[in-house]
């Protein structure tokens, strides 16, 4: 096999209007509800540009600084990032969530490798990060 991009990344939300609040209201995704359905979808949106597997320690390490996931939030199951304009856009993306009332995880930085993020965590798990790769945007 040789896959080549991915061709659709999803989640699984508690309601329709949650759903809707985070991924159409808060960050602008092109989102139409489906004739007769309670699923939401765009096809206006580019194709993956990575797709990883993160232990769990890790994704501690990065979100919380120890190796373990605190007990008291959900175990993730997957990780979604979105990438905006510059490391600036992080940093203004980040603010409206948290003026929208999303909880970050942590807030903007710019790691060691260059990829400026923060991340938060929806309510069914997923760590979703709003991020800005520069070799990404180089590609693109």
């Amino acid at each position: 096999m040789r896959p080549v991009f991915i061709g659709a990344v999803g989640v699984i939300t508690n309601t329709l209007a949650e759903g809707r609040a985070l991924y159409v209201d808060a960050l602008g995704l092109p989102l139409a509800q489906a004739e007769g359905t309670q699923f939401l979808h765009s096809e206006k949106l580019e194709g993956s540009k990575y797709f990883g597997v993160w232990p769990l320690s890790e994704a501690a390490r990065a979100c919380f600084g120890s190796e373990r996931w605190p007990a008291e939030r959900p175990v993730p199951q997957a990780f979604l990032e979105i990438e905006v304009e510059s490391p600036a856009a992080v940093s203004q993306a980040a603010a409206e969530l948290e003026s929208k009332g999303y909880e970050l995880l942590h807030a903007a930085r710019t790691d060691p490798w260059g990829q400026t993020v923060a991340r938060m965590q929806t309510k069914e798990g997923l760590v979703l990060g709003i991020s800005y790769v520069p070799w990404m945007h180089e590609r693109a």
